[in-house]
């Protein structure tokens, strides 16, 4: 049965955030979430420590002690003045006693920890800091034995004070409810960084002087393989059967700085038509930091590169080197004035250019606030416990919240920004269960499953003003669409330049290159898989890992494979567009029916008034666009898009279907001939349900000029209405007429390779894709 439609419905939510009391003031940092109260302990050092056998004898460690609530600093060995600089935070909601005690301990055995002395603090007279004052000074401290008498021997350096999470110590802290043990390495909040990405071209000319393994050999098939790193491309064999092969062939990766790898070019000969064996003729390992770097669209300059031949058993090598001198003729550049996707087209959240050169002066800032979350299903069956933690991307940026343990509504209470350069972009947030807590010896290899995620679109977002709503988190399983909880956000878009904010919205969607010297839809395809596998890959190796199938889930990796289901929603959404236009002959045929006499007489009086003053046409058009779009300002959507589960259709799909949809390709269905067509099939279908998204999305591009789902957008298009109203009542029709086709027709002598301010301003607006699952 399928679950009401109020249960993937967006709510808007009234948390006690200091930002929403002043949005008009100067921002104040961790102003979008609430604030959470904190006892810092700062343990720094201690010296003169007597051991059972003197000093340097004993293997102290503090424990500090709040209640119910224990954490221990690390351990050192036969050190009497240990230094271990750690600060722990315990959430003041969780103290349920009036005395902080902090205790150096000898670690005798594994079993046996005798105490060399302690401090005590009365929880009352622990100061308050408030930013952005000065950390507090740690003190010098007696140590005390168990009945409060000072020790003749043994100090401890620390200090204890009042906080929020805006505390710089709050980022390192062992905090308490989000550490365990040793896993408090990968609990803590982290920022991360997108590798930089580079397209490689490499536009491979010709060979000369190839030496064959056989002289006699006839119509030799030769080609290129180019290897960077874990990838290989080939390019097709010559035409030119001979030792001098021309091919005249671009190949296209992915590079990421640093370029830690080579690119490896090999000619080889195919000896076999059907078969994939072939010998190599010689190879050539060039440095990718050698390469040059294009900005614009002028061409590399070709080069050629000497051979190295493959190493043959029982041959001289000097004699080798001094025979052998085949080439090879190539152009190989890195294109940094294209932007690198690694992303769902639809869901980019960064458009810039590899070069910083050519990026544009930001035009805001936007800033994040992860407050919680409730109603999270159990992750871990057998400990009947749930992880969470937070990523949240946009552009090369990443951030990752704290882990709250053993929690299902758990509150991180996090603040996040980051520079805005096109409203035109996606913030992405999901949320995942840790699978490294408690995973034991598979910690490093534990899954993280997810447990949902939301996407916004800054276009949405109306400037200064803070939207604080609680998101469904939705994932759709092999059994059907399912509820996993909500989270609560609060987001801001800061504008800093409203006049940069509406240029941007006639600029090109994208950087020039992909104008002057474009891709193909294969070639992007093949790329994008190529950007997000070295992102992940990256990313993985960094500490705590942001593993594979985090970075996968937030880039929508495998977003383009077949599915009834997606190709069933797309398909209603041209209906639906097609609607208005079935309406208005419906509503012509009432006119013309004469139901409505009144209407009927109006309608007719109108033509009357175009045919005899047709000058009045367009700014009558105009005039009602504007009263419009001013109409429907009264009623626009106050809060952004999200998640619609009839839009999706997975409220309505089956088993079959769904089963169809987590099919791998290749399928797993029995018969290899059954399987080859199905694949080839799914394949075909997915390029034409991406071409019925893109006709969809189009359309509701037009859609959304007076629907003020992008107010900036639609501001602008009814001021241009409310202009053109006058201007075309004082030009007459005729001229209007003359002038634009006209400029339809100019000479390409006078046009430009990019999109027209037109055509930019409309692909920048927002569609129903962002509403889609």
């Amino acid at each position: 049965m399928a679950k009401p439609k109020e249960d993937f419905s967006l709510k808007q939510t009234k948390p006690n955030i200091s930002g929403s009391k002043n949005t008009t003031g100067p921002l104040r940092p961790h102003d979008l979430v609430e604030q959470m109260q904190f006892m810092f302990v700062k343990i720094l050092k201690a010296k003169d420590l007597v051991g059972p056998d003197g000093p340097d004898t004993c293997d102290p460690y503090v424990e500090i002690i709040l209640g119910n609530c224990k954490g221990t600093t690390k351990i050192f060995e036969k050190k009497s003045s240990p230094e271990w600089n750690q600060v722990f935070a315990f959430k003041k909601e969780r103290i349920q006693t009036t005395t902080l005690e902090t205790v150096v301990r000898d670690k005798l055995n594994e079993v046996s920890h005798e105490m060399i002395g302690k401090v005590k603090f009365n929880i009352g007279d622990v100061p308050m800091r408030v930013q952005p004052d000065s950390p507090l000074a740690p003190q010098w401290y007696r140590l005390e034995d168990k009945n409060g008498v000072k020790l003749g021997a043994g100090e401890l350096m620390l200090s204890v004070w009042m906080g929020t999470q805006a505390d710089e110590a709050f980022s390192e802290a062992w905090i308490s409810d989000a550490a365990e043990s040793a896993d408090t390495a990968y609990t803590r909040s982290k920022i991360y960084h997108s590798p930089r990405l580079w397209y490689l071209r490499v536009n491979v000319i010709q060979g000369q002087d190839l030496v064959l393994r056989d002289k006699n050999r006839k119509n030799p098939e030769i080609f290129v393989r180019g290897t960077l790193g874990n990838l290989v491309l080939r390019s097709r064999s010559s035409p030119n059967k001979n030792e001098n092969p021309m091919w005249n062939e671009d190949m296209m990766f992915v590079a990421a700085e640093p370029f830690e790898e080579p690119l490896v070019l090999s000619v080889e000969d195919k000896l076999n038509p059907n078969k994939e064996e072939s010998v190599c003729l010689g190879r050539v390992v060039i440095p990718l930091q050698n390469v040059m770097k294009r900005v614009d669209n002028a061409p590399a300059s070709a080069r050629w590169y000497n051979l190295e031949r493959p190493e043959i058993a029982g041959e001289n090598k000097e004699q080798k080197e001094v025979n052998f001198a085949s080439k090879l003729n190539a152009r190989i550049s890195l294109d940094g004035g294209y932007h690198v996707l690694d992303e769902a087209t639809n869901y980019s959240s960064d458009l810039r250019s590899t070069i910083k050169l050519l990026w544009r002066p930001n035009i805001g800032l936007l800033e994040l606030g992860i407050l919680n979350a409730t109603g999270l299903p159990v992750m871990k069956g057998k400990e009947k416990r749930t992880d969470a933690y937070c990523v949240a991307k946009y552009a090369t940026k990443w951030v990752r919240t704290r882990t709250i343990l053993d929690s299902l509504a758990p509150q991180w209470n996090e603040q996040f920004s980051w520079d805005v350069y096109d409203l035109c972009t996606v913030l992405t947030i999901g949320v995942f269960d840790n699978g490294h807590i408690q995973a034991g010896d598979m910690a490093g290899k534990a899954f993280h499953p997810r447990i949902g995620k939301v996407r916004i679109r800054l276009s949405t977002l109306e400037s200064n003003r803070i939207y604080t709503y609680s998101y469904p988190l939705v994932v759709l399983q092999s059994s059907g669409v399912k509820k996993m909880g909500e989270i609560q956000l609060a987001v801001r878009f800061s504008c800093a330049s409203f006049f940069d904010t509406l240029q941007n919205y006639t600029q090109p969607l994208l950087p020039k290159m992909h104008y002057l010297n474009p891709l193909s839809v294969y070639q992007l395809d093949s790329l994008r898989h190529q950007a997000a596998f070295i992102t992940s890959l990256r990313l993985s190796r960094a500490e705590p890992p942001l593993r594979k199938e985090i970075v996968d889930y937030m880039l929508d990796v495998g977003s383009n494979m077949w599915s009834i289901r997606r190709a069933k929603a797309n398909y209603d959404r041209i209906l639906d567009l097609l609607s208005g236009i079935f309406a208005l002959i419906k509503w012509f045929e009432q006119i013309r029916n004469w139901k409505s006499p009144a209407a009927t007489m109006a309608f007719y009086f109108l033509f009357l008034v175009v045919v005899f003053v047709p000058k009045l046409t367009l700014s009558t058009i105009f005039l009602v666009l504007f009263l419009v779009g001013v109409w429907r300002c009264i009623k626009r959507p106050r809060h952004p898009p999200h998640l619609d589960a009839k839009l999706s259709h997975v409220d309505t799909t089956n088993e079959e279907e769904l089963d169809e949809e987590f099919d791998p390709l290749p399928s797993k269905k029995t018969g290899e001939v059954l399987k080859r067509r199905y694949d080839r099939l799914r394949g075909i279908a997915g390029r034409m349900q991406v071409v019925l998204g893109d006709l969809a999305t189009q359309g509701e591009r037009v859609q959304s000029l007076l629907s003020w789902r992008d107010p900036r957008a639609t501001m602008v298009f009814v001021c241009f209405c409310l202009v053109a109203c006058f201007v075309t009542y004082v030009t007459p029709f005729q001229y209007v007429l003359i002038l634009s086709m006209t400029y339809v027709l100019r000479h390409p002598r006078f046009r430009v390779g990019f999109p027209s301010v037109v055509q930019n301003f409309l692909r920048r607006l927002p569609a129903r894709t962002d509403s889609m699952l």
